[in-house]
């Protein structure tokens, strides 16, 4: 699982904070209104980043629907964990990677791990 361009993660946002499936055109309208001052992508380029999403195993396209509807086939904490289990196994020392993690995060969340942990066994 790639990282995300930033068109992507623009589509990829306003789809994991949705509450229902949209259509392209409705995703396009919500990116020019986060865009504020850019210009709004193309209803062709929208299509695009949309079908390399789903492609990418990211996007659900609902072909029933005219027009056709799209979601988020996983959560965003779904594609994080994703992410950083990537991460982790192009590691050449693991041991290394996770104590370096551990390392880097507040007290806050390193109480957060702990209680992960052991609520895993």
């Amino acid at each position: 699982m790639a990282n995300l361009g930033d068109l992507e993660k623009a589509v990829m946002d306003v789809l994991w904070t949705g509450d229902a499936p949209i259509t392209a055109n409705e995703l396009r309208d919500k990116l020019a209104v986060l865009r504020k001052g850019d210009k709004a992508p193309a209803l062709t380029t929208v299509l695009t980043v949309l079908s390399r999403l789903e492609h990418k195993g990211l996007v659900e396209r609902d072909r029933e629907a005219r027009p056709h509807l799209y979601t988020a086939s996983l959560s965003r904490a779904n594609h994080v964990a994703e992410l950083m289990r990537e991460v982790l196994a192009s590691s050449t020392d693991r041991t290394e990677a996770l104590a370096y993690f551990v390392g880097s995060v507040d007290e806050s969340e390193a109480q957060m791990l702990r209680r992960l942990l052991d609520a895993r066994n």
